[in-house]
């Protein structure tokens, strides 16, 4: 069935899809174009990718919107060029070029070894064009009424940083972060500690954990679908990653309720964490997402999230 053709249904249940969003547009506008083309009433998505960056885009529907915070903090792998000698107001070679230089001089070694750095790094520079905020408008609304955008810096963690190839003026790198990693922000810098210059050329976001790209569909296959079906994770399956509980009814009628339930045996995690589970109706059904906290003396599972429509 072509782009243009209804869809079977007029709503959809709430899930999860894994898109391969292309480069070129921005995140919202793919979502638009699902749910323009599916008919739904309620899209979002957990972790926004730039217009110029294609790879893992998690598209959630219905009640699984309510996941998005719980997604997005996952680890993200990246696989990106980066082009030498350039540098553009956005840190990537969609922006306007501010200056060029020779990059002929720069060492293997030395890129090998910047790039290796970056797992050392605990905070970024947030760049001047990005969605980052100030007083509740958008740096990049703020560049484009010319307006002075403030200088902002975050926590971030890079776990692992490694060149996969050289071959001047290109840098071909993998890496593995924290969410909200401002890659383009990691070329710029890397530029102007080598002294040439650099800027983002290509990026692909392999996972955004617990999801990959083997496993995402092309924005323009979701297209011709004759429905999501066949693409749609359900919440379980989507939450995969976390612990399941199934309660009986008098523990279900307590959670729609938003009163806690006792915890037996809750899974073991650090000190500084606490356990967390997905809490299904005795038909396997959502009905919220939890973590233990201590009340009273007792383990119990306190609601962080209601699921239930």
């Amino acid at each position: 069935m072509s782009s243009g053709g209804k869809s079977t249904r007029a709503t959809h249940p709430g899930g999860v899809i894994v898109l391969d969003k292309p480069e070129g547009p921005t995140s919202t506008a793919c979502l638009n174009r699902i749910k323009s083309r599916f008919k739904l009433k309620k899209i979002g998505h957990a972790g926004t990718l730039d217009p110029m960056a294609r790879g893992v885009l998690v598209v959630l529907l219905g009640p699984a919107t309510k996941l998005a915070p719980y997604i997005t903090e996952g680890r993200k792998t990246y696989r990106g060029v980066i082009r030498l000698g350039v540098s553009t107001d956005t840190y990537d070679m969609q922006g306007t070029v501010l200056e060029e230089k020779d990059c002929s001089g720069i060492s293997h070694k030395a890129l090998e070894q910047e790039i290796a750095s970056w797992e050392t790094l605990s905070e970024q520079t947030i760049p001047a064009v990005s969605a980052a905020k100030h007083q509740g408008k958008p740096f990049h609304a703020l560049v484009r009424a010319g307006q002075k955008v403030p200088c902002k810096t975050k926590e971030i963690n890079i776990y692992q940083a490694r060149v996969l190839n050289i071959e001047p003026p290109l840098v071909e790198f993998r890496m593995t972060c924290s969410a909200g990693t401002y890659v383009r922000s990691l070329a710029h810098s890397l530029g102007m500690r080598v002294g040439c210059g650099a800027a983002l050329a290509e990026l692909v976001r392999e996972t955004s954990h617990p999801f990959s790209l083997d496993q995402a569909v092309a924005l323009e296959t979701l297209m011709e679908a004759r429905d999501l079906d066949q693409y749609l994770l359900s919440i379980p399956k989507a939450m995969s990653h976390w612990e399941h509980l199934r309660l009986d009814s008098e523990q279900e009628t307590l959670v729609r309720n938003g009163r806690p339930i006792e915890a037996k045996n809750p899974p073991q995690t650090s000190d500084e964490q606490h356990a967390r589970a997905l809490l299904l109706s005795m038909d396997g059904s959502p009905l919220a997402l939890a973590q233990v906290n201590t009340m009273d003396g007792r383990l119990v599972w306190s609601i962080i999230r209601g699921l239930w429509t």
